[in-house]
């Protein structure tokens, strides 16, 4: 009499997985909103950030007084600086936040010895890492989501459209999940939360102001002209010094960057940010001879910067996420299996 064969249901393994990640993240999320602390630094965070605005607005508000400007074009330039100072703030607070939070999701387990113990459950590792990122992300996301009350003051200015707001907003969670997921495997990589921390400060400092460093130099020992477009080449392209400048791709990690291109996106003209876009990308039509079918007549072509950038922090992501849960996994690792001789059976031999 043979046994019944037991049938798996369709999509079972990633209910498995979702339900490991809803089990890893509900309890990471508890102990992170448990007690006032959290309280206390969601209060902080929007009274730096509203202080950080109203700053801003003060500050344009007396450049801008007294001028001969009108008070349409006034407001409208008051707008775009305010949306440009908080955006920045709010783009340094998730670095600085979304590696912490991850720094010590992998080394505290184990230093608590509790590491073991977690994979020998039926949860895979996979649920385990998506479930530790999400829970620091959603607590990224909570700031981010308090912060819109006071980016939404932008409007009353105008200069700012809902579209510019709602692809730095992009930008920020793609920051987010990238520098959590850079956070998440130094964490599995290194065994303790403080040597971890300092890891990820590191990395952060270099993909930041790190690029921005070595492309300025880059640029200023080849003779290019920094962060405006070479202008050595010629219209029709047979003497172009492009070569010489360095590569786009230095910058991609650097959401900053990617920032200003969505500031690019509000102004009229060929602004500071459009420059520095222009100067990054070399590609501005007035000064190449080509022709801008993306941007306006007189600047470097607009949203296409931000989205290159973002794909590549994605990207960069989910290959750490895969690396973070082969390191966690004590099992399932990948190795090189080298082939083995055949044994003989017993007799074969003459």
């Amino acid at each position: 009499m043979t046994a019944p064969t037991v049938t798996r249901p369709r999509f079972g393994a990633l209910r498995d997985i979702g339900s490991g990640m809803a089990a890893v993240g509900v309890k990471e999320l508890r102990g992170r909103m448990r007690g006032r602390r959290a309280f206390v630094i969601l209060t902080i965070h929007l009274l730096l950030v509203a202080g950080f605005a109203w700053m801003i607005e003060s500050l344009a508000e007396r450049a801008y007084s007294g001028g001969f400007n009108s008070s349409f074009s006034a407001s409208s330039e008051i707008g775009r600086q305010l949306f440009m100072g908080i955006i920045l703030l709010l783009t340094l607070i998730t670095l600085i936040l979304a590696p912490a939070s991850t720094a010590g999701a992998i080394s505290l387990e184990r230093e608590k010895q509790t590491l073991d113990l977690l994979t020998t459950t039926p949860i895979s590792s996979l649920a385990i890492v998506l479930g530790k990122l999400l829970s620091a992300l959603s607590w990224i996301l909570l700031l981010l989501l308090a912060s819109i009350p006071v980016v939404a003051l932008v409007f009353t200015f105008g200069g700012v459209g809902p579209d510019d707001v709602v692809k730095a907003y992009v930008v920020l969670l793609g920051t987010a999940f990238a520098y959590g997921a850079i956070g998440l495997f130094v964490s599995a990589l290194v065994r303790r939360t403080q040597a971890a921390t300092v890891i990820n400060l590191v990395a952060v400092i270099v993909l930041t102001a790190g690029t921005a460093f070595v492309f300025i130099f880059w640029t200023a020992m080849t003779g290019s002209s920094g962060f405006l477009p070479d202008q050595t080449g010629t219209r029709d392209g047979v003497v172009e010094s492009l070569t010489k400048r360095p590569p786009e791709a230095l910058m991609w990690f650097n959401p900053f960057v990617a920032q200003v291109d969505v500031m690019c996106g509000t102004e009229t003209g060929f602004g500071t940010s459009c420059q520095i876009i222009a100067g990054i990308t070399n590609e501005a039509g007035f000064l190449n001879g080509v022709s801008n079918p993306v941007g306006n007549d007189f600047g470097a072509p607009k949203d296409t910067y931000w989205p290159v950038s973002l794909a590549a922090m994605l990207g960069t992501a989910l290959i750490l996420i895969v690396l973070s849960v082969q390191l966690v996994s004590p099992t399932r690792r990948w190795r090189i299996r080298l082939p083995r001789p055949r044994r003989r059976a017993a007799g074969s031999e003459a």
